[in-house]
């Protein structure tokens, strides 16, 4: 039955899709060109054989936090494969991986990448399928689409899940492999009668046909859920709102919600700010604002998303006094800065000549911990140096250094070797002068 459902599907898909889509099949020998040809992977270490099964927690954390502070690519592929052959506690942490996937794809280390999820393949027949969902969407972190289709097609039979499905289309869809999406979903289900599409599933087809864009097929995709006795969630709708409203069809939109209303749904703040990006994006700045205020009187509240939509309203209006003067509002009703806060002020701040404040900016999100993008401080550092405000820039690339941002992209630009001299000189003379 679920299989002859999968290929019901199927054939309704294939309306939307075209037949030319590729077929999705693991890359073979000398086609995949992301990274080398892997080395083959030692067998899974028998039950009990793995060293120091119960190595104490904070070992771990010394080792990660090792890790997470390696520059070389191949003291962390090799370091990282040592500890996850190893420690079992090691492999249920999931940021570590995201971390070292992130910074060898950073690296162009596709290889390291490869090396790294390959050596974690021997523990897939005694792990569950988060394990296996994890694997797979990493290569989509990496861009390596072909590698996570072949991870998958190579998954244990009892691996092959729904779970594991849906991290290849997400992984497919963080590639922008679009067309292999469509195809995968066609597929995928028709071979294999455990997989099964969910609305997760439907969410991240509308997601890849949003980002096209297809939005006639997002809305006729959805049809075929309900018809499919799959019912839309909000996450269905919010996909829909954001696909319409990022591509500026308003007229799009509204319709999407009278089917939220149809429905009888409660929209949330996350439907509203895909409305406020979309007013903002038009200029329509004054709308945006009475949009916020409804949401303040009515619910669902504004979050910091919201504020953050008003802000880029302002700041691209040349409002930039309005601008702060929200941000600060922000702090004192308990709303708390993003990074996307930062990334949107930060900017203006800097195109208006306001160094003090961009400062102050770069400082909060050093006390706050965040993470920006390194071009949004770099920006700062250069406008105090063109300022002559060496001394300024010094601290805040050093603050950021020691943040473990990196020091090729984050530093001092077209200042003199005296200028840095003289900073370094006087910052080193502060301790005995205190």
């Amino acid at each position: 039955m679920a299989a002859s459902a999968a290929a019901s599907r199927a054939q309704r898909l294939s309306r939307i899709f075209s037949s030319s889509s590729p077929s999705v099949r693991p890359p073979k020998p000398g086609q995949v060109k992301e990274a080398p040809k892997p080395a083959p992977t030692k067998k899974a270490p028998a039950p009990g054989a793995e060293a120091n099964p119960n190595l104490r927690r904070n070992a771990i954390d010394d080792i990660i936090k090792g890790l997470l502070r390696e520059r070389d690519p191949d003291k962390l592929v090799s370091g990282f494969i040592a500890a996850s052959s190893t420690h079992p506690r090691f492999r249920a942490r999931h940021r570590v991986y995201d971390v070292a996937v992130s910074r060898l794809a950073t690296f162009g280390r596709l290889d390291g990448v490869e090396a790294i999820i390959d050596a974690q393949k021997p523990f897939l027949e005694t792990s569950k399928e988060g394990f296996a969902a994890r694997l797979i969407r990493l290569y989509g972190h990496a861009s390596m689409a072909s590698h996570a289709a072949a991870t998958f097609h190579d998954l244990p039979p009892q691996l092959k899940s729904t779970m594991t499905f849906n991290s290849l289309l997400a992984a497919y869809v963080e590639a922008g492999e679009f067309e292999a999406l469509a195809a995968a979903f066609k597929e995928i289900p028709v071979s294999n009668p455990s997989v099964v599409p969910s609305v997760y599933s439907y969410n991240i087809l509308l997601q890849a046909l949003c980002k096209v864009p297809d939005l006639s097929a997002a809305l006729d995709t959805m049809t075929l859920m309900e018809k499919s006795g799959i019912s839309p969630d909000l996450i269905t709708f919010n996909t829909l709102l954001n696909g319409f409203y990022n591509h500026g069809d308003m007229d799009g939109a509204e319709k999407v919600w009278e089917m939220i209303t149809e429905r009888n749904m409660v929209p949330d703040a996350k439907s509203y700010n895909a409305k406020l990006r979309g007013l903002v994006a038009q200029g329509r700045i004054e709308d945006a604002v009475a949009v916020v205020e409804k949401m303040e009187k009515d619910g669902p509240k504004p979050d910091t998303i919201s504020y953050n939509e008003l802000i880029r309203g302002y700041c691209k209006d040349g409002r930039l006094e309005e601008a702060k003067k929200l941000f600060e509002d922000m702090a004192e009703n308990g709303y708390v800065a993003n990074r996307g806060t930062y990334h949107t002020l930060i900017p203006c701040l800097v195109k208006a000549g306001e160094l003090d404040y961009a400062l102050k900016c770069c400082h909060e999100i050093y006390g706050k911990n965040l993470r920006v993008d390194c071009f949004v401080l770099q920006e700062v550092v250069t406008a105090l140096v063109t300022a002559s405000r060496v001394e300024d820039a010094t601290k805040i690339v050093e603050l950021g250094w020691n943040n473990s941002y990196p020091r090729r992209i984050l530093n001092i630009p077209h200042a003199t070797e005296k200028n840095k001299e003289e900073s370094i000189s006087e910052e080193e003379e502060e301790p005995e002068n205190a």
